[in-house]
C-alpha cells in the first residue's frame, strides 16, 4: 500500500518595523507546538478564492494582531515536510515582506502564544526551523536593496 501524500500551501509574512535606526521584526510562537516563526497559514481556509497575497495579509492580522503593508510582492518560497497523524504532508509556505502599519501584537489570536517585534540578532537565535531562516535572510537582502 502506498503512503497517501497531502499537499498544503499556505502564505504569511515577514514584517518589519523601523524604530529609530533599528529593525525591528515580527515573531511568532504557536500555541501548540510552541516553536518559533513567522505568522502563515492555509490560504482559502476560510475565505473562498482567496488569493496568496489577502492570506499572507490575513494571517498577520491574526496570529501578529498587527496590520502590515506588502512592499514586496515576490514571495519568498520554503517547503518541507512533516507528519500529522501519521499522514504524509508536503508544505509550501509563500512569505511576503511587509512593513508594519498598526496594531499591537498582544492583539494575537488563540493558535499564537506570544507575538513580538524583535532585533535581527534576535531573530536568527529565536526561529526554530532552518527553512524560516533561510526566508528571512532573503527577505533582509529585498530590503537592503529596496532601501538603496
Amino acid at each position: 500500500m502506498t503512503e497517501s501524500v497531502q499537499k498544503e500551501t499556505s502564505a504569511g509574512g515577514i514584517v518589519f518595523k523601523k524604530n529609530n535606526d533599528v529593525f525591528l521584526w515580527l515573531i511568532i510562537q504557536h500555541s501548540k507546538a510552541r516553536h518559533w516563526g513567522f505568522p502563515k497559514g492555509h490560504i482559502g481556509d476560510k475565505i473562498p478564492n482567496e488569493k496568496m497575497e489577502e492570506a499572507a495579509l490575513r494571517e498577520v492580522q491574526e496570529e501578529g494582531g498587527i496590520s502590515a503593508q506588502i512592499i514586496s510582492h515576490e514571495p519568498f518560497e520554503i517547503n518541507y515536510s512533516y507528519k500529522l497523524h501519521e499522514e504524509q504532508r508536503d508544505k509550501t509556505v509563500y512569505y511576503f515582506l511587509m512593513e508594519y502599519i498598526s496594531g499591537d501584537t498582544a492583539n494575537h489570536d488563540w493558535e499564537v502564544e506570544e507575538a513580538l517585534f524583535i532585533p535581527s540578532s534576535e531573530v536568527i537565535e529565536m526561529l526554530s526551523y532552518p527553512s524560516d531562516l533561510k526566508a528571512f535572510i532573503e527577505a533582509q537582502e529585498v530590503l537592503a536593496q529596496l532601501k538603496k
